[in-house]
């Protein structure tokens, strides 16, 4: 005996709205744009050697030290 399969044939919700807000296109988009500029444009990082703390300094060279071992 087989069985008869129900074919829902359901029409959208009147008053539903599928568009998307502005801010979910515009805030990825934003989000781009400033992480491209940050890769595009690298003359302006600047290593500070030398210039912190030198306690900084130490620690990562104990840590590198315990790593390694």
């Amino acid at each position: 005996m087989s069985a008869r399969t129900h074919t829902s044939t359901r029409t959208p919700a009147a008053g539903v709205d599928t568009r998307l807000p502005w801010w979910a296109l515009a805030l990825p988009v934003a989000a781009f744009v400033a992480l491209f500029l940050l890769i595009a444009d690298p003359g302006q990082a600047h290593a500070a050697a030398g210039s912190g703390d030198p306690a900084v300094g130490r620690f990562l060279e104990s840590l590198q030290h315990t790593l390694s071992r």
